[in-house]
């Protein structure tokens, strides 16, 4: 998706907030729903009766879909567009960016979100703990980073690491937890001694549908996580869906083993209740502790940061233990716009709060 504006008058005193289009958009925000056409675009117009006078600034905002995130680029650098859709520009991208509009003004920012590993533990054979820690041990991290991010990327847990995250534990805690040591090849070692406990060996390989929501900054490590499944006898081929059937399918757990983003901060609790607790509403694999549960309350109530930290990072270690969902890496992503662009705030280590658009300039 990508952005173009329609100006007014420049500001002398920009401040913040925030909006967001919803199919029955209802509200007090600087902004009006105006247009949605599927596939299309997705137009909003200046609220005249906002609350802070003299907000926002733009006559209005036109939204313009366009799936394949390549050919957005190209046509941000035609000058079709007034900027990217944020948090969109993948590392490799930038590089193009750069190259072919060094005008443009890029910020590459860690974004707070993960790549995870999630099975579905209600289907034989998955439903066996030794198979997903197989998998998990199969899992070269560092790998990823480096592919898919060429570099930008962070290993962390379950909580964002540092120094974006305040929670994440420390680099040499993390190397302890099962399947974080970066001998990869001592790892896979184990991996394959469990697989042939399990009855599969290079004769005999396990046969899996990797699930991953069609957008390119997740399809691409899905394609990589099944090329590192088959070093432990797994043989899995992708299947992509479209982000309307993606939750709803997985919410029904309709998959057997997927490749899903999840957010790792700011706070623990709203990261901890919703995806690792029991019944919770992002815990898309039903990973159910009640000794977990009862951590995650302790955490909550913990008014000492220090002492919080430490049951968050004993949170951590049991979830890797028992490989909830195994985290594979962090991402960081750029936001580019035109220079004329002005009066634009991101946010680091968030992508749902970052949309200040009444704000925004243009100075043309």
């Amino acid at each position: 998706m990508v952005v173009m504006f329609k100006p007014t008058v420049p500001p002398r005193n920009p401040a913040a907030s925030k909006y967001r289009v919803v199919p029955t958009p209802i509200g007090t925000g600087p902004f009006k729903f105006a247009e949605f056409k599927p596939n299309e675009r997705i137009r909003v117009t200046r609220n005249p009766d906002y609350w802070k006078q003299g907000r926002p600034y733009l006559d209005g905002i036109e939204y313009t879909i366009i799936k394949n995130l390549s050919t957005a680029i190209l046509a941000f650098v035609a000058g079709k567009f007034d900027m990217i859709f944020r948090y969109s520009v993948t590392a490799p991208l930038l590089k193009d960016v750069n190259s072919q509009m060094p005008q443009a003004i890029c910020e590459l920012t860690p974004i707070g979100i993960n790549r995870g590993l999630i099975v579905n533990r209600e289907r034989p054979p998955f439903d066996s703990p030794d198979l997903r820690r197989a998998m998990a041990l199969s899992l070269d991290r560092k790998a990823f980073i480096d592919i898919i991010t060429e570099g930008q990327g962070d290993v962390g847990g379950v909580m964002q690491p540092a120094p974006e995250g305040l929670w994440g534990m420390p680099p040499e805690m993390l190397r302890e937890l099962p399947s974080y040591d970066p001998d990869v090849q001592k790892n896979r070692k184990e991996a394959r001694q469990i697989m042939q406990q399990l009855g599969y060996g290079p004769a005999q390989r396990l046969q899996v549908k990797v699930s991953a929501r069609d957008l390119p900054f997740l399809r691409d490590p899905a394609v990589l996580l099944i090329d590192q499944l088959k070093a432990v006898y797994i043989d899995g081929t992708l299947e992509t869906i479209d982000t309307t059937n993606w939750f709803p399918k997985i919410m029904r757990h309709d998959y057997t083993v997927a490749l899903s983003p999840a957010g790792g901060g700011p706070d623990p609790d709203q990261n901890l209740y919703v995806t690792y607790g029991c019944g919770g509403e992002l815990n898309y694999n039903g990973y159910c502790s009640p000794e977990v549960d009862k951590l995650i309350d302790r955490q909550s109530i913990e008014a000492d940061p220090e002492k919080r930290k430490q049951v968050v990072w004993e949170i951590e270690r049991k979830l890797a233990e028992e490989g909830a969902r195994p985290i594979i890496f962090y991402d960081r992503r750029a936001t580019c716009w035109q220079p004329h662009v002005k009066g634009l705030t991101l946010m680091v280590s968030s992508i749902f709060n970052g949309w200040r658009m009444e704000d925004v300039w243009l100075e043309k």
